[in-house]
């Protein structure tokens, strides 16, 4: 009896090895995404630094900003662009010198709300108070000539815009100060100055200059 020859052209063609096509896969998409990083890492976009302290309220100008190339990536949309450079914004927040300068701290003119005052503390104020130092306002209502009563905050966040100190005033000095108040307390400040209640200006615990 003669043996049946299985004939190769009849038999099943080998099915691939599902682990090692997956593995294939896996290691073309990590050199996709190595490669995609370093194309991306190399990729950079135009940002704008500030050249000094802007204050909230500040018109950022071309002469307060600097262009620089930064490798930023997906994030690129969130700093300020030419577009909006050239347009006119303002600055809503402190944006200090040599940040990268956010979107988000700039505005329309039309929709800021701050304003400036200048205030005279009736005592210095600290050595480290400077352009961009965020500060309450203190103000002691006069009672009669020479006699205060208690002090109260009277603006809780104003940021200094200047600092003129003077210190031949007996006593340890005094200090005048522009400041970026919120437009809500401008009546308050007005009125306090007016009835010549003592002022003055202390920075905020843990606020940096």
């Amino acid at each position: 009896m003669t043996a049946a020859v299985s004939s190769p052209s009849m038999r099943r063609p080998a099915r691939p090895d599902l682990r090692l096509l997956l593995g294939i896969v896996l290691v073309l998409a990590s050199i996709g995404g190595v490669w995609f990083t370093v194309q991306a890492a190399r990729t950079t976009a135009p940002a704008y630094v500030a050249t000094r302290t802007i204050v909230p309220g500040d018109v950022v100008t071309a002469e307060a900003v600097r262009s620089v190339e930064v490798s930023l990536g997906t994030v690129a949309e969130n700093y300020l662009t030419a577009d909006a450079l050239q347009t006119g914004v303002v600055a809503t927040r402190t944006i200090e010198a040599g940040e990268l300068v956010p979107a988000a701290s700039v505005g329309s003119p039309d929709a800021a709300r701050t304003t400036r005052v200048v205030v005279r503390s009736a005592v210095d104020v600290p050595a480290s108070v400077s352009a961009g130092t965020v500060v309450e306002v203190w103000a002691a209502p006069q009672r009669e000539r020479g006699i205060y009563d208690a002090p109260r905050i009277l603006v809780a966040d104003a940021t200094v815009v200047s600092v003129a100190r003077d210190e031949s005033m007996i006593g340890g000095g005094a200090a005048q100060l522009e400041l970026v108040i919120p437009r809500a307390d401008v009546a308050a400040a007005l009125t306090a100055m007016s009835d010549q209640s003592a002022l003055s200006v202390v920075p905020v615990a843990g606020a940096g200059s």
